[in-house]
């Protein structure tokens, strides 16, 4: 059956008249510029999928239907496993294929074949962790054959796509990049997909930026004042997502009913003796200071601790510069990688059957990093066992989060520490373990460059994992003082390694599938204990009325040692002895209370565990809120509803702002303008809308608290780049007053990642220290038009003096007519050229602002970082409201469209209705997505 090739449906002609303007005046701004090539309409439209009408494609073996709604969200129907998953690599290659192949490019260090010179240290850093190595090792080794038959389908359903079609025909991104590059796609593989899963495992990751800064503040603050920025976690008031339950002493695994000894078996390792030293660090500045006694983990003799600080801190300031380039591409970064999800049984909610919520926060991107998807049998068999929708990664076959017939699942990240920094003796081509010295194993990799010439670099790795501060030219003669315990002869380099569970082959994909076509409790556990890196928090939900969690994921047990700063690699005392046990990880099936909350909060009371999971959990804002809001429903007597769930995830209320605002209404303040600005704060009820004035400057204070109080104190390493003080230096005995003696410091952290962040932890640093009003960290310097403040209220009404004048710049001086909004605002950058491209170019393919509400640790989790201001850096990337057993009642949204293809009506069509908190009907039955299709196409086998 020949093609048709004309893929307009009568609902959305409308629209594409006015996307038609849209171009036309995109034309005119190319041609107006110069661009020196002609772009045509039907280059714009070249690459717009089919979406009616046949196709023929190789290997199927029977007709695949591929039915779209008005969102172009497409729901296949196929009657065999290897047909399913075939459509469903050839219907994401029509939507998403420049994002498949950048990704691809990426978590193989081959951006430069693509982008040129500018990638190469990108790709020297990826090719160093190896991530394509170790799918290829998974692909060949360990995944199942059913799994690696799957993935060869959609592999397979890729190229179907690809075949016959030039640059411009898959992408307008590649009619771009032509004019300055011949580069053309190669065809998809299998790896490509496994790929994939150990990027996302690198973004959730863990501890590791916290081990580095912890490392890094050693050059300014004691380990007290260290320990005040890192509190414990809050058990007492937040709490953790199992309440109860511990390891039974008899059958060795986890009883969610047991009571738990508190006693360690040993296997956690211990406080681990990293030993201490004094060196000292004082700062002040226009801004703020920084006075107190560093210490490293220990200078080992020989030099002063400042010294001895000053090597590893050198490596690890250089290796996070690098990290920082590597999450741009990725899409999620830093502080806000955590996400919200929570399960009410059913004897709680309307419906009489348990209800699931779920949003991940990820830092924005266009398109989002998830597409929406549903992958259904006709018939339940042996041969097609599939019928399921939810959310996937385009370059991936399966579903990752979603529901099939039976269950429904989702995700938070649990934050488990599954990576560790070890300081390594280096010594030519060999490296020091106890009092043997061995050999570094190596490997050679060839950059290709487009529009230049190749570079060959080198891959160390110690018995941990690849050196990584090979990657950083500031790292080549390394620390001659190491800050460790009894370190060996300095006369020779020191290096930094990664050990990281993703770095193992596993079978995380195995488990993609597993979950897929999981039927209760006990198969959702069973493919759960496959699902390795990255250690996600999973709750789940049936028809039958079970709700559950589990955490699954590769978790090290470490010898010596808590994983929390950088540890000696020579000792053989750090190493890691094994992995928890699978059986005896953390679960929960039907708690009394009837909810689950999982949001990145403790899992267990760490008095109560044997294992350590991490030592840096979020503190609980997010949870707390959430388990009070469904408590309060509860107990006034109410049933919970599918709007009461939305309602939850839009809630914008701030913690921060409920413990804060009533010391900020107490202070006597005689500047009218700022007098102003305050009564914005009089019966304000701490929630954020986008047209809140009170949000606004409630925010704004916070983040003048932070920067006066801790922020001026850290680091040059923590703070914002370019964000100068001026500071005494390191070895300075002036007072703090004789301005003569200081230097210019400039902050070097990006501005997504600098600190303090004003996350919950740092919530719960003020916290602890508020009702003490001379705590030393209330202590900040004057400047040229501020007196020094020493106690608490002299620096709160400093910070509402700065925000007052802050937001005059920003909104103007009427502070009636503030809102959020107007700072908090949202843009969404296309990977990539949107983020890297021409001006012209990031016009064409960027989206936004949106004035959004909601913010840092609140449930509505719209993060900004209060180091480096307040635009929107991480987001709820979907969200999703499922109604177990009566499927076509749930609900879902995503923060972009279906459509990676600039000008398609679905690049963005989702993204008002996300912002608004609206969902969209997620139907399933195959009578509910026949009536909500608008387009169908078929596909066919070849010569059928």
């Amino acid at each position: 059956m020949p093609a048709n090739t004309t893929a307009s449906s009568p609902k959305k002609k409308k629209g594409r008249r006015a996307r038609l303007l849209v171009i036309v005046l995109v034309l005119a701004l190319l041609a107006g510029i110069g661009f020196g090539t002609y772009w045509s309409i039907s280059t714009v439209r070249a690459s717009f999928p089919q979406t009616t009408g046949s196709i023929e494609i190789d290997g199927l073996s029977g007709q695949v239907d591929v039915k779209r709604d008005d969102f172009g969200i497409p729901q296949i129907y196929a009657d065999t496993d290897e047909d399913l998953f075939r459509a469903q690599g050839f219907v994401q290659a029509q939507d998403r294929f420049w994002e498949m192949d950048v990704r691809r490019h990426m978590t193989a260090g081959r951006l430069s074949e693509m982008f040129g010179s500018g990638q190469v240290d990108t790709d020297a850093f990826l090719r160093t962790l190896g991530w394509r190595e170790v799918a290829q090792q998974e692909y060949d080794k360990i995944l199942s054959p059913q799994t690696k038959k799957f993935l060869q389908a959609y592999a397979d359903g890729v190229n179907s796509y690809l075949k016959g079609k030039d640059g411009k025909e898959l992408s307008v991104e590649y009619a771009a990049l032509s004019f300055t590059n011949d580069y053309k796609p190669e065809p998809w593989t299998p790896v490509d997909s496994v790929a994939w899963l150990k990027a996302m495992a690198w973004d959730l990751r863990g501890n590791m930026q916290e081990e580095i800064d912890r490392s890094l503040l050693t050059s300014r603050l004691d380990q007290k004042q260290i320990k005040d920025l890192y509190p414990d976690y809050p058990y007492d008031r937040n709490k953790p997502i199992v309440d109860k339950g511990g390891i039974d002493p008899v059958t060795g695994k986890f009883d969610p009913e047991a009571e738990p000894s508190g006693e360690s078996d040993g296997s956690s390792g211990g406080d681990g003796d990293n030993g201490t030293g004094d060196g000292t660090g004082n700062g002040s500045g226009d801004n703020g200071s920084g006075q107190g006694t560093g210490s490293g983990l220990n200078n080992g003799g020989g030099g002063s601790a400042a010294d001895a600080a000053q090597g590893l801190n050198s490596q690890l300031s250089a290796l996070s510069k690098t990290l920082e380039t590597i999450p741009e591409l990725l899409g999620p970064n830093g502080n806000g990688i955590g996400s919200n999800s929570w399960v009410v049984s059913s004897k709680y909610t309307t419906t009489g059957k348990p209800m699931l919520a779920n949003d991940p926060h990820l830092a924005p991107q266009l398109p989002s990093l998830w597409y929406q998807m549903g992958l259904h049998c006709r018939k339940i068999s042996a041969s097609c066992q599939y019928d399921t929708a939810g959310y996937t990664f385009s370059g991936t076959p399966g579903v990752i989060i979603g529901h099939n017939q039976n269950i429904a699942w989702g995700f938070t990240n649990l934050g488990a520490d599954v990576t560790d920094l070890y300081l390594e003796k280096i010594s030519g081509d060999s490296y020091q373990v106890g009092n043997q010295q061995k050999k570094l194993t190596t490997r050679k990799e060839v950059i290709k460059v487009a529009g230049g010439k190749s570079k060959t670099i080198t891959v160390r790795s110690t018995g941990h994992g690849p050196l990584v501060s090979d990657r950083s030219t500031e790292l080549e003669k390394v620390g001659q003082q190491a800050p460790v315990t009894n370190a060996p002869d300095r006369a020779t380099g020191y290096g930094v390694a990664l050990q990281w569970t993703a770095l193992q082959p596993g079978k995380s994909m195995d488990a993609v599938f597993e979950l897929n076509r999981a039927k209760d409790f006990k198969t959702f556990r069973a493919a759960a204990k496959n699902f390795e890196v990255p250690s996600q928090n999973l709750v789940y939900a049936d028809s039958a009325g079970t709700i559950g969690y589990q955490a699954p994921g590769k978790i090290p047990v470490r010898a010596k040692g808590d994983g929390s700063v950088p540890a000696p690699g020579w000792d053989p005392a750090y190493k890691w002895k094994g992995y928890i046990p699978y059986d005896e990880l953390p679960f929960e099936e039907n708690p009394d209370r009837g909810y689950i909350v999982t949001a990145n909060q403790a899992v267990i009371d760490a008095e109560k565990y044997p294992y350590l999971l991490t030592e840096d959990y979020g503190y609980g804002a997010r949870s707390q809120r959430i388990n009070d809001l469904i408590e309060t429903k509860i107990q006034g007597g109410g049933k919970i509803s599918t709007e009461d769930m939305r309602t939850m995830q839009m809630d914008n209320s701030s913690e921060i702002a409920e413990l804060l605002t009533p010391y900020l209404l107490k202070i006597d303040i005689s500047d009218p303008y700022v007098r102003e600005a305050q009564k914005l704060l009089e019966g304000w009820r701490y929630t954020q809308e986008p047209d809140s004035g009170a949000a606004a400057y409630f925010n704004a204070v916070w983040r003048n608290v932070l920067k006066l109080a801790f922020g001026n104190k850290l680091p040059k390493e923590l703070r914002v780049e370019g964000q100068c003080l001026n500071v005494l230096p390191a070895d300075s005995t002036a007072p703090e007053d004789e301005l003569t003696e200081r230097v210019r410091e400039c902050g070097q952290r990006d501005t997504d990642t600098a600190q303090p962040d004003g996350g919950d932890r740092w919530f719960e640093v003020v916290r602890r220290i508020l009702k003490d009003e001379k705590n030393p960290w209330w202590h900040s310097p004057g400047n040229r038009t501020e007196k020094p403040t020493d106690t608490r209220d002299e620096l709160l009404a400093r910070a509402m003096d700065d925000a007052r004048w802050e937001l005059t710049a920003e909104l103007g001086k009427d502070a009636s007519r503030w809102s959020w909004g107007r700072l908090h605002q949202l843009t969404l950058k296309n990977q990539t050229l949107g983020t890297e491209g021409p001006g012209f170019l990031q016009f064409v393919l960027n989206r936004g602002p949106w004035n959004l509400g909601g913010g840092e640790a609140a449930v509505n989790a719209t993060g900004w970082n209060a180091a480096g201001g307040y635009d929107v850096v991480w987001v709820p990337s979907m969200r999703m409201v499922v109604t177990v057993g009566d499927w076509d009642k749930s609900g879902w949204i995503n923060l972009t469209g279906a459509s990676g293809h600039a000008y398609s009506a679905h690049y963005t069509d989702q993204t008002d209705k996300w912002a608004d908190g609206e969902l969209l009907d997620w139907s399933f039955s195959e009578q509910a997505v026949s009536a909500k299709t608008v387009d169908t196409l078929k596909l066919m086998p070849k010569n059928a």
